[in-house]
């Protein structure tokens, strides 16, 4: 049976408003007791990578693990111990900006390459400031590189092309499900035309909150398609702190962002159940 799993991102356990600053191995702890499956965090460095892997299994938590090549060769590292600890998917968030599409062709063909000697799979995070910077460069090089698997984080295209307030143009929205169509995994943020993360708790965010709960909707209906019966969906739960939270002039986030982690999660929960076939039925 097709599966869907929340992950919580640990970045976005940092600095949380009015706590205590936790250690890494205590925000894995918090994730597992509130009944996260996994949690995403970098999974480049051993050093940090083996302790951490020892956790999950203890806890029977699955993982995200990001990395943030420059080149071809860096991916390895990260998809070796994807391979070895047995994890749930490798994200790359291409650390590097080339202006040629030329050049993103050439090194995404060889992150392709690699990911198609791992047992574990590897996608391309949509995210600005990055490769595949906007929207419409995404598309572009879909185009070239037809067999790349990416990781939705839509609100990085809210942002970077300053998409109007809802309701969307028809066009755009189009874009935007050309791009989920080719997704696997996502993080859930909700953004607006000028800012990366905004608060979903807020009632004046609803219109956007609603835009990007419609835009997951139809990943999960795209991606059970695409799925194998027995596959997982993964959805990472980021609300990272300052400078994407949004701080009061007493340099607090203006929101709990752990509560809203949790409103996300039960979110995406009622959405997979209205997607299975039983529902649409």
């Amino acid at each position: 049976m097709q599966n869907l799993l929340i992950f919580q991102s640990l970045w976005g356990m940092e600095r949380l408003r009015g706590q205590p600053e936790a250690a890494l191995e205590a925000r894995v702890e918090r994730a597992a007791a509130a009944g996260f499956d996994g949690i995403t965090h970098h999974w480049y460095d051993r050093a940090v990578v083996a302790p951490l892997a020892a956790q999950l299994r203890a806890l029977g938590l699955d993982a995200e693990g990001q990395c943030f090549p420059r080149t071809v060769d860096e991916l390895w590292p990260a998809v070796e111990l994807a391979n070895e600890f047995g994890i749930h998917h490798v994200t790359i968030q291409a650390d590097v900006r080339p202006r040629d599409v030329r050049e993103c062709v050439r090194i995404l063909e060889g992150w392709c390459r690699i990911a198609e000697t791992s047992r574990v799979p590897v996608y391309l995070e949509t995210h600005r400031g990055r490769l595949n910077n906007d929207l419409l460069r995404m598309l572009d090089l879909l185009d070239a590189v037809p067999h790349l698997k990416l990781l939705a984080d839509l609100s990085h295209y809210v942002v970077a092309r300053e998409f109007p307030l809802p309701p969307l143009p028809d066009e755009m929205d189009g874009q935007v499900r050309e791009v989920l169509d080719r997704c696997w995994a996502a993080h859930a943020r909700v953004a607006s035309p000028g800012q990366v993360q905004v608060e979903i708790s807020f009632p004046h965010h609803r219109p956007l909150f609603e835009q990007f709960l419609g835009w997951w909707d139809y990943l999960m209906r795209s991606w059970r398609r695409r799925a194998g019966a027995d596959d997982s969906l993964a959805f990472t739960c980021e609300l990272g702190p300052w400078p994407y939270a949004i701080q009061g002039p007493d340099g607090q986030d203006q929101s709990d962002r752990w509560a809203e982690a949790l409103q996300l999660r039960e979110a995406l929960r009622t959405l997979w159940h209205a997607t299975a076939p039983a529902a649409v039925a």
